[in-house]
This record gives C-alpha cells, sequence and structure tokens, in this order.
C-alpha cells in the first residue's frame, strides 16, 4: 500500500524526474526541482529504486513557476512547465556534463551553455495527437496511455493550432492524428490513421491530407503526400513520414554552430550518415565539397535526392552495411542518429572513413556520452559539446559534440 513522506530532493535525472533519497533508496519525483522538499506517495517496489508521485510542495524551489497550460501535470507532452527557462537550461547542460562524465568517462568535459530561445512557446512544427473514443482529440497521460484532451497546445506552432480546431469542425474519423507544418513556407500537412476516412469528409479542409492504414499505406485525401520548409539558404521536401527536427527556428541555430565546429574547406569531402532529408550535409557542403549521405528510410532518402538535385551521392542502407561496402575516405563526418544512438558496429565503419573531425548531432545524453566513449576507442577524442534548445518546456536536448581524430 502506498504511503506519504517527505523528502528532500538533491539532483534531477535525464527524463525529467528530480532525485532524492528515502532511506537511502534513490526516488525519482515528477513534477518537482532539485533544492525542494516535497511530500510524496511512495509505493512498495521490489528495484533498486523508488517512484514516486508528488503529494505537495512543502518548501519550493525559487526557480518554481506557475505552469500556464491547464493540462500540465497531467498530460505527458510537457514536464517542466512548472520550472522557470533559465533554470531549465542549466539543468539541461547539467544533466548533459553529468552523462559525459558517469557514461562517457570523460573527466571535466567541456560543454558550453545550452542556447535557449527567445521565446520559449508555440514552436513545434510537428504533433501527434490521439483521439478518444468520443473523438476528443489530445496527448497521452504522463505515464499513461489514457488521452488526455487538449484544446489549445502551448508548444504547437499557430499553424498546427489551426488545423487542430478544423480536425474538430470537419469531424473526420481517426485514431491518431499527426499534424505537421512549414514554419517558414506557410505548408501543412495532416496525416490520419485508420479506414474512416474519405476524400469527401477531407475535402473541406484547407490543407493536405493523407491516410495512412495499419499496413503503412498512404492515401492522399487532399493536397498532396508532403510539405516544403525553408531552413537558411535551403528549401526542403518533407515526406509525410520523413524525420525532420520539430523546431525548425532553433533548427537553423544548430546548423550555424554545427558548420562553426565543422570548419570545412574548399574541396574536402564531407559524409552525412542518418542523412534524413539531408537538411545537415546539403547546409554543410558548400559547392566545392563533395557530400555523401546515407539513410535508412526510403522516403527520408528520396526526399534528401530532391533536395540535392545534383549535388552528392546517397545510399539507402544501414550505415555499417554501406559503409563496408563503398569504403569512402572522407575528411568529415557529421551523424545525426536515432534516440538510440550508433550501433558499435556503425561507430567501427565510421572510424575507418579516417575523418579529421566527426560532428556528432544527439538527441539524447545518454547514447551520446556511451558513443564518446565507444569513438575513443576508435581513436577519437571528444572535444567539446554545445547543446541547442530545440525542446523548451521538456527534459529533452539536442546536442552537437566535436570528436577529432587522434594524429
Amino acid at each position: 500500500m502506498a504511503h506519504n513522506v517527505q523528502v528532500k530532493l538533491t539532483d534531477i535525472a535525464h527524463g525529467g524526474d528530480a532525485v532524492g533519497r528515502i532511506d537511502g533508496q534513490v526516488v525519482f519525483v515528477p513534477l518537482a526541482l532539485p533544492g525542494e522538499t516535497v511530500t510524496v506517495s511512495v509505493a512498495p517496489s521490489s528495484s533498486s529504486y523508488l517512484r514516486a508521485s508528488l503529494v505537495s510542495v512543502d518548501a519550493p524551489s525559487p526557480d518554481r513557476v506557475e505552469p500556464p497550460c491547464p493540462a500540465f501535470g497531467r498530460c505527458g507532452g510537457c514536464q517542466w512547465q512548472h520550472i522557470a527557462y533559465p533554470e531549465q537550461l542549466w539543468l539541461k547542460q547539467s544533466i548533459l556534463r553529468a552523462a559525459l562524465s558517469r557514461i562517457g568517462h570523460l573527466t571535466d568535459p567541456q560543454v558550453q551553455p545550452v542556447q535557449g530561445m527567445q521565446n520559449p512557446w508555440h514552436y513545434r512544427n510537428h504533433v501527434q495527437l490521439r483521439v478518444s473514443t468520443d473523438g476528443c482529440a489530445g496527448y497521452y497521460a504522463l505515464q499513461s496511455h489514457d488521452v488526455v484532451p487538449v484544446e489549445k497546445c502551448l508548444i504547437a506552432e499557430p499553424l498546427l493550432l489551426s488545423m487542430w480546431q478544423a480536425h474538430r469542425d470537419t469531424q473526420v474519423p481517426s485514431r491518431t492524428l499527426t499534424l505537421r507544418a512549414g514554419v517558414h513556407t506557410g505548408d501543412r500537412l495532416a496525416i490520419l490513421s485508420g479506414r474512416g476516412a474519405s476524400r469527401r469528409a477531407a475535402a473541406g479542409l484547407p490543407y493536405s491530407c493523407l491516410q495512412v492504414d495499419a499496413e503503412g499505406h498512404h492515401r492522399v485525401l487532399a493536397g498532396r503526400d508532403h510539405l516544403f520548409e525553408r531552413v537558411g539558404r535551403l528549401t526542403l521536401r518533407i515526406s509525410a513520414d520523413a524525420f525532420f527536427q520539430v523546431n525548425a527556428r532553433q533548427a537553423e541555430r544548430l546548423v550555424e554552430v554545427a558548420a562553426t565546429h565543422l570548419e570545412l574547406e574548399p574541396g574536402e569531402s564531407l559524409l552525412d550518415a542518418y542523412c534524413g532529408g539531408g537538411l545537415l550535409g546539403l547546409s554543410l557542403a558548400g559547392p566545392h565539397n563533395p557530400l555523401f549521405g546515407i539513410e535508412s528510410s526510403g522516403p527520408s532518402l528520396k526526399d534528401a535526392q530532391a533536395n540535392a538535385g545534383d549535388r552528392g551521392v546517397f545510399w539507402e542502407g544501414d550505415v555499417a552495411e554501406v559503409l563496408r561496402r563503398e569504403r569512402p575516405r572522407v575528411d568529415a563526418i557529421v551523424l545525426d542518429p536515432p534516440r538510440t544512438g550508433c550501433r558499435p558496429e556503425a561507430i567501427e565503419a565510421l572510424s575507418l572513413c579516417e575523418a579529421r573531425r566527426i560532428i556528432y548531432v544527439s538527441c539524447d545524453p545518454a547514447t551520446l556520452a556511451r558513443d564518446v566513449a565507444r569513438f575513443a576507442d576508435h581513436g577519437y577524442r571528444f572535444s567539446c559539446a554545445s547543446p541547442v534548445d530545440l525542446f523548451p518546456q521538456t527534459y529533452h536536448l539536442e546536442t552537437v559534440a566535436v570528436l577529432e581524430r587522434v594524429a
């Protein structure tokens, strides 16, 4: 049976929970901050740690603020609306530094301050809504698969909010509703799951709309199956199910940070591993830099080829397998792997390319730190990390890490 206990919180964990100890056992508390004294509800557990729910904040942190969203605390879309934004940035920097030290085995790693947003709201260009049995759209609840109805999401781009309202007005049936927008182009695209939608029902929607069934087959109901977005000097095609950064404004800053660290000279070659639609490679390579890209997702690879035109060579497949087959030698590498990071075989194959510098773009401090240690075993020394906040009000963090080849 659960019981209440007061605890002093001393740290923050990757995942967004504050951390304390109860009778020597580590406890994770969502919706709290380091430095606070709180009362929590704790259920018995056989694991080595405890998870608790917040009952009351008895001694609040000076960095605690009133969350502006009425669904915060129930909705799982945000974890940190209760934390003042400057403190969010500091916590993210400390989480990254701790991961690089503990998991990456680095002593005093150089981690620059997190580059935040002037306005840390209304930034997401891509949301996935769940539709409840009574037709209300919202997000999964915190640590649950219950749907919390949300009428207005404070981290979604205004372009998405207008689509949200249009979906409610037309009542097009769907189990999930994915909304995407090109912030700098005004393009909008909705993806509906299930078989209930029809072209007639979608005809009144003022944006492109397609349906995807359980097998992943697409059917265009209105408009087209992709959108366009501008990032810096590039205009990029983005297919419905292709990856693209959810924060277009901060993606521009991410590219600028990567370019500063890459220092690519004319004539030097660049490999863009896990290239997606080509954002990083095409932004970083100039007209006189040979460019190679690798992507395992067919739709993303087609986007990259369309975006590149006659620039570069792009291969479809697993990074390790493609590199073993093609055996390129390049001067520099940029990679943006999925949240799970790189497989050991990929790290070995990337190291055999003999690049002088690797720019590793990561959305997960733990897997970044793990891979930094693995690259060290293959002759690459960690230089520095430059984090960029693409996900305000959440614990997520994007990092540009620099690895140098040891001569």
